[in-house]
C-alpha cells in the first residue's frame, strides 16, 4: 500500500497558497522539506505541486528512462523575454535541438580551455580594485556579478570593457528583475499581473533585448570575425539540418547565456560568505595555494586541477546554497494505465504530474550529511567526494537538459575563487550580517558587504 504525500493543509479556494513565500520562495519550500520530509506537495488554486528533498528520491527521478525535463512555471513565463530558447524549448520544439548543436562546440572543456586566459585576466583586474587600497568596504555579490558579465563579453562576445567601475550596466538589473518577477507570476492571481506587472516586465524584456541586439551591432562593424560563441550563432549550420539562427533566435541565446552564467557570480559570493564564517578554512587553501605556486607565478590551464582543496571549498558551498536552486521533472508521456510508482512504490503521482527537487533540502540530506549544515569541505575532496550518491551532485541539473555551460562556467568560479584567496584579505564589514537570499532563478547572497584590501604576507 502507498504512503499518502504530505502537505500543509492550506485555506479553502486559494489551497497553500500563504504557504510560500513569494518574495523568499526557495526558502519556504526549504522550511516545508523539513517539515513534511523527503516528500510533499502543496495545491496553489486547486493546482498540485509536488517537491523532493532527499538524494534518494532525487537520483530516481534523474532515470531518464522515466523522467524528463518540466518546462513549466517560471520557465514559461520567462518565455516572453526567450522565446523557445536552450533554457525554455518544450519537448516538441526542434529549436532547442538546432541551437544546442549549433552551440555545444562552443563550451566544451577544450573551448573552456582557449577561454582561460581571458578568464584570468578579468579576475585580476578584480584583484587589482579589490587589493588597491586596504579597507574597502565592497558589495560582494554585486562586483562579482561585474566581473562575470565582463568575462562573458570577452569569452564568448570578444566585446570589452570596464564593468567593474562606474555605473553598473543597466542589463544586470533588468535580468535580476525580470527572472524574479517571472518566479511570481505562476503563483499570483493573473488580473493581477496584467494591472501592477506587466509594463514594468515589458520593459525590463525590452531593455535585456536591446543590449543583447546591441552585441550583435557591435559585431557587424567589426572587419575581421571572430571564432567565438557569436560568431557560431550568428554563421554556423547546424550540422544536422543545415538550418542557421535568425537574428531574433541569435539574441534568444546571447540572453541564454547572461542567464544562465548569472549562477557563477553568485556561488562565488557564497564561497566567499562561508569561508569568512569559517576563516580556518582561508588558511588552509592558502597554504594550498603557496604550495603550488610560487609569489609571482600564474595560475594557468596546466596547473588549476592541482588545487583540490579550493574546488572542495566551492563544491561545498554549491552545496549549502544551490545557485541553480531547483530543477522540474516530468514523467515521460506514456498511455499507460494507472500512476507512477516512486520509492518502489511507497508513493504514487499521476502520469502528468511535475516534479520539483529543492536542492536546499536534497543537498542537506541527513543519511548522506553529518551535520549537514556544517561548512566542511574536506567532504568534497577526493575520495570522500567519490564515494557521495550522485542524486547530492545535480546542482548543475541532469540529463540532456543540464546546465549548458557548466565547464566554463565551473572553470570561471575556480579561477577567480582562487585568485581572491591568494591575493585578498577580507573581512565582514558588518559582523551581525546574517544571509539573506533572494528568490529568483538565481539565488544570491544579499545586502553582502566585505572589507578588502592587499594580503598581508
Amino acid at each position: 500500500m502507498s504512503t499518502p504525500i504530505p502537505g500543509p493543509p492550506g485555506v479553502p479556494l486559494l489551497g497553500n497558497i500563504f504557504d510560500v513565500d513569494q518574495k523568499n520562495t526557495w526558502v519556504s519550500l526549504k522550511s516545508l522539506a523539513d517539515k513534511y520530509g523527503e516528500i510533499f506537495r502543496i495545491k496553489i488554486v486547486g493546482h498540485q505541486m509536488v517537491f523532493v528533498g532527499s538524494a534518494a528520491l532525487v537520483e530516481e527521478l534523474c532515470d531518464e528512462s522515466r523522467f524528463r525535463k518540466a518546462v513549466m512555471g517560471p520557465i514559461v513565463e520567462i518565455r516572453q523575454l526567450v522565446h523557445d530558447s536552450l533554457f525554455t524549448a518544450f519537448h516538441h520544439e526542434t529549436s532547442w535541438d538546432v541551437a544546442h548543436r549549433i552551440m555545444a562546440p562552443m563550451v566544451t572543456p577544450s573551448a573552456a580551455e582557449t577561454m582561460f586566459a581571458q578568464m584570468y585576466e578579468c579576475a585580476e583586474k578584480l584583484v587589482a580594485k579589490w587589493t588597491s587600497q586596504p579597507n574597502q568596504r565592497i558589495q560582494v555579490t554585486n562586483d562579482l556579478q561585474r566581473l562575470d558579465h565582463q568575462s562573458i563579453m570577452a569569452c564568448y562576445f570578444n566585446q570589452s570593457g570596464n564593468y567593474l567601475e562606474g555605473p553598473e550596466p543597466p542589463v544586470l538589473a533588468a535580468m535580476d528583475s525580470s527572472t524574479l518577477e517571472a518566479m511570481k507570476r505562476p503563483n499570483r492571481p493573473k488580473f493581477l499581473t496584467r494591472l501592477f506587472h506587466q509594463r514594468k516586465y515589458d520593459k525590463d524584456i525590452k531593455a535585456v533585448r536591446s543590449y543583447s541586439a546591441e552585441i550583435i551591432a557591435n559585431r557587424k562593424s567589426e572587419l575581421t570575425p571572430k571564432n567565438d560563441m557569436l560568431n557560431a550563432l550568428l554563421n554556423n549550420p547546424d550540422p544536422v539540418t543545415g538550418e542557421k539562427l535568425n537574428e531574433e533566435r541569435v539574441i534568444d541565446e546571447i540572453i541564454n547565456i547572461f542567464i544562465g552564467s548569472a549562477t557563477a557570480p553568485c556561488l562565488v559570493a557564497f564561497a566567499i560568505y562561508y569561508l569568512l564564517q569559517n576563516p580556518e578554512e582561508i588558511i588552509k587553501a592558502r597554504d594550498e595555494i603557496d604550495s603550488i605556486l610560487d609569489a609571482d607565478e600564474p595560475l594557468t590551464n596546466s596547473n588549476i586541477s592541482n588545487f583540490t582543496y579550493c574546488e572542495a571549498i566551492l563544491r561545498e558551498a554549491h552545496r549549502l546554497s544551490a545557485v541553480a536552486p531547483a530543477f522540474n521533472i516530468e514523467p515521460i508521456p506514456s498511455d499507460e494505465p494507472g500512476e507512477v510508482l516512486l520509492a518502489g512504490g511507497k508513493y504514487k503521482i499521476p502520469r502528468n504530474q511535475v516534479i520539483i527537487a529543492v536542492l536546499a533540502a536534497v543537498n542537506r540530506d541527513p543519511t548522506i550529511f553529518d551535520d549537514p549544515e556544517a561548512f566542511r569541505p574536506e567532504r568534497m575532496l577526493g575520495e570522500a567526494y567519490d564515494r557521495l550518491p550522485a542524486g547530492v551532485k545535480k546542482g548543475f541539473g541532469n540529463g540532456k537538459r543540464r546546465c549548458f555551460g557548466a565547464v566554463p562556467a565551473w572553470q570561471w568560479s575556480l579561477i577567480t575563487l582562487i585568485n581572491i584567496i591568494r591575493k585578498v584579505d577580507l573581512s565582514m564589514a558588518d559582523k551581525d550580517y546574517k544571509l539573506k537570499v533572494n528568490g529568483a532563478f538565481c539565488v544570491q547572497p544579499l545586502e553582502f558587504y566585505a572589507l578588502v584590501g592587499p594580503r598581508e604576507v
